[in-house]
């Protein structure tokens, strides 16, 4: 004889079977393939069929190719590793820049080929290129969630190429090569660049760091490259975008196109008043101090010494996982 259940006990197995099924079908591994071999031909795709706020790290394999994407990673995408195969090959590109908006003054921040709003993302060996060219404003990277590391990437564009957002995010880039024209590399977060090719396209400026007031760390440089296209010879470190503008390069080589100044403060303001702009044993044409504006400084080698990734990256709360991890976690 069939043995027969409550409704109420029926009910609850079917559910707890819907429940089990679905688990069991969440992926944490997938590809993006423009060929249609893989799981997807598109980035925002594959992205889009992620599980929000995963309890473990999604890993996104993207072969070699050319995606014409604008690519949005959401905040309820946290954890998502975008892994390319090769820096060269593997590439994301869009060409908006301002004037093409429309968005009124700040159309700059609606330009960006990929925007990453989510927390702990990952990407390597990809270039994530504006391809608009030298016509104003236009990001390559807008980057806002909190312990976000790039490695091995190259962040390429003009004006704007790479924005660092957030007052209180913190990211990491690790063998990159970012390079532009005018302030391109600008915005609020704390940023650390190690072993980076930092590369300037035209005579201006570096970087335009926005630190909030009372944050610890800007952006720091360490043992990074300084380079340059042939005949760019007057290039600034950097101008502060606002006040308490916080930049650091320690041990870096900088190539002669940097200006025996240095620094320049942004026109019609007093923002160097406020501004701390440092370096400590660089090397290169571009590195020596003598003539450096009144307003930098030389950091000492004890001041040097608080500048290492575990200090800059520090946990802010007790259960916050240590730098170690959050930059190893999911490469």
């Amino acid at each position: 004889m069939r043995k027969k259940y409550p409704p109420i006990l029926t009910l609850a197995l079917m559910l707890l079977f819907i429940f089990s099924s679905l688990a069991a079908q969440e992926v944490y591994e997938m590809t993006v393939a423009p060929d249609g071999t893989s799981d997807y031909t598109s980035i925002q795709k594959a992205i889009d069929n992620c599980k929000s706020f995963p309890d473990k790290r999604i890993t996104i394999y993207v072969k070699n190719g050319v995606y014409r994407e604008k690519i949005v990673v959401p905040s309820c995408n946290p954890q998502i590793s975008l892994i390319g195969e090769d820096p060269e090959k593997t590439i994301i590109t869009n060409g908006d820049y301002f004037d093409k908006m429309n968005r009124g003054r700040n159309s700059t921040f609606f330009t960006y080929t990929l925007l990453v709003i989510a927390d702990d993302f990952h990407a390597e060996n990809i270039t994530i290129e504006n391809s608009a060219g030298p016509v104003g404003q236009a990001i390559a990277l807008f980057v806002r969630g909190d312990r976000c590391v790039f490695r091995n990437c190259r962040i390429t564009g003009h004006q704007d190429t790479l924005y660092t957002d957030g007052f209180n995010a913190r990211h990491y880039f690790e063998n990159c090569y970012i390079d532009g024209t005018t302030d391109f590399i600008f915005g609020p977060s704390t940023a650390l660049f190690k072993y980076c090719v930092i590369h300037s396209k035209k005579n201006s400026y570096i970087t335009a760091a926005s630190t909030p007031q009372g944050n610890s760390f800007g952006y720091v440089f360490l043992d990074c490259k300084l380079t340059a296209d042939e005949g760019v010879d007057k290039v600034y470190l950097g101008r502060p975008w606002r006040d308490y503008a916080k930049v650091v390069f320690i041990r870096c080589e900088m190539g002669q196109h940097i200006l025996p100044e240095g620094w320049s403060n942004w026109s019609g303001t007093e923002r160097d008043k406020t501004a701390f702009y440092a370096e400590y044993a660089n090397t290169g044409a571009g590195s020596a101090a003598s003539q450096r504006v009144a307003w930098s400084h030389q950091l000492t080698r004890k001041e040097a010494k608080k500048y290492t990734p575990a200090n800059i990256l520090k946990p802010r709360t007790p259960e916050e996982p240590n730098m170690e991890f959050w930059i190893r976690e999911g490469l």
